[in-house]
């Protein structure tokens, strides 16, 4: 699965407005700032993250966007899907009875590839912007040693 910068993006800004936030609206202009994203570009996403109902803009002096809900209640899953992006491993259409092959059928790994974007599905549904603010995020990815690549064993990870 490839996430294009539409969903990537969204994602950081989320985890920026839920950082910086503190119950007070902020500019999509610090925002950019902070994550280095074209401003038109954060204002096309924020309106799809408005509809989704997952922001809330105030407008006026001192206005901006606000987390409609809490951090801890939005899932990176659901900004993910505000902006269109779809979460899935598969060449075929989502929920689609047509394979991607010229004849229509499905490859003989589509089961396969499939499934893991379930599996991703359910990782990023598992994860909210809390977490990743307080750097909480579920995973293995802190059994490899920083600046290398060698991973560790399980029960030296357990043993931490």
């Amino acid at each position: 699965m490839k996430l294009s910068t539409k969903g990537r993006y969204a994602v950081m800004a989320m985890v920026d407005l839920a950082d910086s936030s503190r119950d007070r609206p902020v500019a999509l202009a610090d925002i950019a700032d902070r994550q280095e994203i074209s401003l038109s570009y954060l204002e096309q996403l924020f309106g799809k993250l408005r509809k989704g109902g997952l922001v809330r803009s105030v407008r006026g002096p001192g206005g901006g966007y606000l987390l409609a809900r809490t951090a801890e209640e939005t899932r990176v899953a659901d900004v993910i899907l505000a902006v269109d992006e779809p979460i899935r491993a598969t060449r075929c259409k989502s929920g689609s009875p047509k394979g991607c092959k010229s004849n229509q059928g499905r490859c003989l790994t589509h089961e396969l590839w499939e499934e893991l974007g379930n599996q991703i599905y359910l990782y990023l549904a598992s994860v909210s912007l809390a977490d990743v603010v307080d750097r909480r995020v579920p995973g293995g990815a802190r059994m490899f040693e920083p600046r290398t690549t060698k991973i560790k064993e399980p029960s030296q990870v357990a043993a931490q």
